[in-house]
Parts: C-alpha cells; structure tokens; sequence
C-alpha cells in the first residue's frame, strides 16, 4: 500500500501535464478499441456462420441467377438435410438513405436453417400462411418504429415498383453475433411480380442454402453438387457459408488493412507521448533519485518507481478509456447500424486494450528508468536547488 500511496502522488506532482497525459491515453485507447470493434463487425457475419449450412450459387458471379429447378436435384444428394433458396431484393423505406438488407427467401425451409433467429411461433406460422407477408431483425423494426401488423411498402431497387407487405413478425438473435437488422418476405410474391416486369428473369433464385446432416460430410456434399451441374449453362460454386462470407470480405481487405494499421499507429503514437512525460519526470527529479542513491537505496528501488509511476498514469488513461468504449460504441451502432448491424465492444478487444496498456506503460518507461537507476550521484547533486 505505502508503495502504491508513493505512485499516486508522485503521479499528481505536476496535476496538469499528468491530467493532459491520462486524457490523451484515454482518447487514444477509445480511439484504438473503436477502430478493432470495427474489425470484428466486418467479421461479424463469419462468427456467426453455421459448419452446417452451404451456400450454392452461380459459379460466374453472385449476381448471376440459377434455375428454380435444381432445387429438386440438389435435396437429392446424399447428406443433403434442407434445401432452401432466396433472392437479394435490395429495396429501400420511403426514402434511399433508409436502407438495410432485405431478402426474398422460400419461407419453410429458411426459417428453419437459422434456428439463430428467434420468432415467436404464432408469428412464423402467421408469416408463413400469408404471400404478402414478412418477418423483419429487431434493429430495424426499432430503427423505423414497426409493429406487427403494419403494412409497410419498399421500393425496389434491383426489382422497380413498389411492394406493400405486411409485418407478421420481428425475430431477435439468439446471440450478440446474429444479425439482428434483415427483411425476409415470400420467394413466390417477389417472382409474380418479376413475371410481370421482368419475365425472362422468373423462376431463378439467387442462391441455395442448403443444410448438411452431419457438418464434417460438408466438402464432400458441396463437391457432389457443383459435379451435379457441370457442363451446364448455369454451373455452380458450393461453398460453406463461412468460406461464402469470407469472399465478402476479401473484396474489401485493403480497407482492413489500414484500419489496422492505423490502430496500431495510434498505439505508437500514445507510446510517444507517455515516454515523453517520464522523459520530463526523470529528468526534473535527477536530484531526488541521487538523494536515494545517497541514502542507500539501490537503482532497482529508484527504477521501480519510474517504472511504477509510468504504470500508473497508462493505467488510468486506459482505464477512463475503456469504459468510454462502450457508450461511443453504443453511439457509433444507433448512428451507423445500417452499415454494421452488429456492433459489439468483444473481450477480445477488451484483452487488446490492456495489452496495449501494458506494453506502452512498460516501453514509455525503460529509458527513463534505466536513466534513473543509473544516475551519478555527484552528478544528480547539481540537479538540487
């Protein structure tokens, strides 16, 4: 206790410069535990994919349909448990600004492939009784003040035109990691209306979801299928829906990239300026460390409370910032949840954070310390007065 009462006041010896130091520390480990949350938001779609679900879809691109009618084929293959299929509809709230994912999927087999997406059974068996209607994430229904029941209209913009649905049901995540923002409504309603805008684009789906009885057959379910359509017009690329979300992320790895960087760059920054704060400390207390010296104490004594002192004001600093961490996150997913609707402060993070707050505790103190274990007493003396 004594050693820690020495710390905390020589830490408030110069209030000002050690209140500007916690503040920048703090700023700086908000900054950095933001920028990873950001990260693991862009991998939120990975951590919440199933071993157990494939994804099958057109070999040349995403964007490129494939017939209703391997449906059939694929639900033949061994191993295969479900199939589903659904489209991107892509549409948008009253305005283009309120955007957020919204699907048309078959409505039997695709609920049940996401046992992470919890609705009532009231609502499913309502959503699922009813072409026009629709199941809508939590986030969302929040976002735009929805109720069940309401009828609501999206306007399509890959489909034109206006489609009117009715809400039947709101499901929430299992977990922090399911997504909690989609829209789904019926496959067939979205494919009578492409009948009547766009027929030669009917009865096509934009991808499979396909479940697999045991998740270790996955390769080998996935290899049997895409063999089953080889040499067709429209071949497939079956992958698992880790592998599937992963693509995603690859296409935008540069941006990635330097996130990371710069959150390793603010870590390098904050280094600096603790280091520059013990710098200043060690040299204005020159004559205190030779008066120790002088008294007996040895130079791991004196450099324990550098090291001690450099702990303590990182510690703070990183502490205020940590705990500021979750409302800005908080803040940061009510104002861009459209674009991350997963926005969690993780314990991976959180373990990142006191890491960081170590090393540049640590680092910003070894010269200062090794300068004050090692100072000459004679010359230490001339600090004084």
């Amino acid at each position: 206790m004594v050693i820690l009462k020495i710390l905390l006041r020589n830490s408030l010896r110069h209030p000002l410069r050690s209140a500007l130091t916690v503040a920048a520390i703090a700023i700086a480990i908000l900054a950095f535990g933001l920028l990873r949350t950001v990260i693991d938001a862009w991998y939120a779609g990975v951590q919440a994919s199933s071993a157990a679900r494939l994804i099958t879809r057109n070999a040349i691109s995403l964007i490129m349909p494939l017939p209703l009618s391997y449906a059939p084929r694929i639900r033949q293959v061994e191993g295969v448990s479900r199939v589903s299929w659904g489209n991107w509809f892509g549409g948008v709230y009253q305005d283009p600004k309120n955007f957020f994912p919204s699907f048309a999927v078959e409505p039997e087999g695709y609920i049940d492939l996401y046992p992470e997406m919890v609705v009532g059974d009231a609502e499913l068996a309502a959503f699922r009784r009813e072409r026009t209607a629709c199941l809508v994430g939590r986030k969302t229904a929040e976002r735009f003040g929805w109720k069940v029941g309401q009828t609501i209209v999206l306007r399509g913009t890959i489909f034109p035109g206006d489609w009117p649905m009715t809400i039947r049901g709101i499901f929430r995540g299992r977990d922090k990691t399911a997504d909690e923002s989609p829209l789904m409504f019926h496959w067939d309603y979205l494919n009578e209306g492409v009948k009547r805008i766009m027929p030669g684009a009917a009865d096509t789906v934009g991808w499979y979801l396909v479940g697999v009885k045991n998740p270790d057959d996955a390769a080998h379910v996935a290899a049997t299928i895409d063999a089953l359509f080889r040499n067709s017009l429209a071949e497939t690329l079956t992958e698992t829906e880790k592998a599937f979300n992963l693509g995603f992320i690859r296409m935008t790895e540069a941006i990635l990239t330097v996130i990371r960087l710069v959150s390793f760059a603010i870590i390098a920054i904050i280094m600096v300026v603790a280091a520059n704060t013990m710098a200043m400390t060690a040299r204005e207390r020159m004559g205190e460390y030779a008066t120790f010296k002088a008294l007996g104490f040895g130079g791991f004594a004196i450099g324990v409370l550098v090291w001690g002192e450099s702990l303590t004001l990182t510690a703070a600093g990183g502490a205020l910032g940590m705990a500021l961490t979750y409302p800005a996150a908080g803040y940061f997913s009510l104002k861009l949840g459209q674009f991350f609707p997963v926005f969690n402060v993780s314990h991976t993070t959180l373990a990142l954070d006191v890491a960081a707050i170590v090393i540049v505790g640590v680092a910003a103190s070894i010269l200062p310390t090794w300068r004050a274990a090692n100072v000459n007493v004679v010359e230490g003396f001339r600090h004084l007065g």
